[in-house]
């Protein structure tokens, strides 16, 4: 019997107590199901207005153009780091980025210059821009790889946090290098703030609990290892993740999150979890939402859909931009200056003061090679390019990063492989909880099969008119004879066959 330090009992109640209260709150959802307030006709009528708000909004402006903002709709792990990072940062300054747009709290639209807008916020941050004057975009990810994710990047962002004694030490240093930075961390960033804490928490919990015992044993199943870290299926099945992760794009899009900005979004969320035969509802309104938006792009299909979201999306803020840069009051006020948020291994990292040769490299993907003070000398071609290094460099990156943080939590070690030893059993599980976003997801597959459509149909055009014009600048005269030559070549071609079969024969 190993002793037990008061900081391991202290993490363990805090935990306790913390899944104590949202099974209470929980508890309370189902009651309430069953009194006046919730019962079916009510909570019917409650969704029915929203969803008639929601679906006769105003926004059936022409969704192919692009409008003054752009509201990137980053859905967690759906890769939308890379098109913000190699994408949208070489496209605009930091100046047109809005500031603080990953901080709902401390989010400012009436920025003159603010032109972009990234984060992880719902929807419904729509209520507070000129939604007249917004495009929107987004990603979407199958949702069984984006719920593994999710588990695997709450798992690998806690994990930084072992590097301390103990869980008070952990959270000490955070909230010390929170108030030096000015920036927004990963703490402050939906849903975030409340998975990596959970997390973390209960990493220490375990740690404290094996005492000095090593595990020693190879991981055949790294997502059920009990010693070390949550399994997979406590994880899915804890309330924390039905209230976040679950059909999460899909409440995302509708703007329905705990973290949304609409006043009957809990109600409304739990009239759905309470009476699941409304969910319909909430879908209608997340397929419309996504029809109407400029582009929606697809994980499973990444280079695909970066090179579509170049043509589609990058060639009209190239456009924009450059008439904007031609307005000497524009120009003057489109300086590039510091960002709002902090790099990418900043937010993820302060955790503890490590910063590894690695968070440089980060720096430089995003703020490196073609900016937008190049705007007049930047192409479709040229971005993709850019691009392209961008995102080879933000991955090897990301890898040293995982690598590192998943040491520390040895032997489980989170890999495409090891996926294919969880039960089916949880993998049924985690499909039933996102129906709903099931059903979004075909709906994002047909909307991409248009858009893929669109893409060939125009760059066919493009070539034919290309082919058509190909030889407009050569003299008549000498567009007779490159004809005449070719006729003459196919009749010498012709002879010369005819002859060697009379020879065969």
């Amino acid at each position: 019997m190993f002793f037990q330090s008061s900081e391991g009992v202290m993490v363990r109640w805090t935990t306790k107590m913390r899944g104590l209260m949202l099974l209470l709150a929980i508890a309370s959802a189902s009651g309430f199901a069953s009194s006046v307030d919730y019962d079916f006709e009510h909570c019917e009528n409650i969704v029915l207005r929203w969803v008639d708000s929601s679906v006769n909004d105003g926004t059936e402006e022409n969704k192919s153009d692009l409008q003054d903002l752009l509201f990137f709709l980053h859905v967690p792990r759906t890769g939308g780091r890379t098109y913000f990072h190699c994408f949208l940062r070489k496209l605009y300054t930091s100046d047109q980025e809005c500031p603080r747009s990953y901080d709902k709290l401390r989010f400012d639209p009436s920025k003159p210059n603010c032109r972009l807008m990234v984060t992880h916020d719902d929807y419904s941050v729509m209520s507070k821009l000129p939604r007249e004057k917004t495009s929107v975009v987004t990603v979407l990810r199958n949702p069984l790889d984006r719920v593994f994710s999710t588990y695997e990047f709450s798992v690998e962002v806690a994990a930084r946090f072992l590097v301390h004694p103990n869980l008070t030490s952990a959270t000490q240093m955070t909230h010390k290098l929170r108030s030096k930075s000015r920036g927004v961390s990963t703490l402050d960033i939906w849903p975030w703030k409340y998975l990596v804490p959970w997390m973390r928490e209960d990493l220490f919990a375990r740690r404290d609990a094996r005492g000095n015992r090593r595990i020693m044993k190879e991981a055949e199943d790294p997502y059920n290892m009990g010693e070390i870290v949550m399994p997979l299926r406590a994880f899915i099945n804890d309330p924390l993740a039905h209230e976040i992760i679950h059909n999460g794009a899909t409440f995302q899009v509708t703007g329905l999150t705990n973290n949304s900005c609409l006043a009957e979004s809990q109600e409304i969320r739990r009239c759905v979890r309470v009476h699941s035969s409304l969910g319909k509802y909430i879908l209608h309104v997340a397929k419309k939402r996504l029809e109407r938006m400029l582009y929606v792009g697809l994980t499973e299909y990444h280079k695909e859909s970066a090179t579509m979201f170049a043509d589609v999306v990058g060639a009209q803020v190239l456009s924009q931009l450059q008439v904007l840069a031609s307005q000497p009051e524009e120009a003057a006020n489109n300086r590039t200056e510091p960002g709002s948020l902090i790099n990418d291994s900043e937010i993820e990292d302060l955790s503890h003061q490590q910063n590894t040769s690695d968070d440089n490299i980060l720096r430089n993907v995003s703020s490196g090679n073609s900016t937008v003070t190049n705007q007049n000398q930047m192409t479709v071609g040229r971005l993709m390019e850019a691009y392209e290094q961008c995102i080879s460099s933000l991955r090897k990156s990301q890898s040293v990063r995982r690598t590192s943080s998943l040491k520390k939590i040895s032997p489980a070690n989170f890999t495409k492989e090891a996926r294919l030893h969880v039960p089916d059993s949880i993998i049924q599980q985690i499909l039933s909880f996102n129906s709903l976003d099931v059903e979004l997801y075909k709906h994002a597959q047909k909307i991409f099969s248009e858009q893929r459509e669109l893409f060939m149909l125009k760059n066919s055009e493009k070539g034919n008119q290309l082919h058509d014009n190909m030889f407009d600048w050569l003299p008549k005269r000498v567009l007779i004879v490159i004809i005449l030559l070719s006729h003459l070549f196919v009749f010498y071609l012709v002879n010369v066959r005819r002859r060697t079969l009379k020879l065969k024969v």
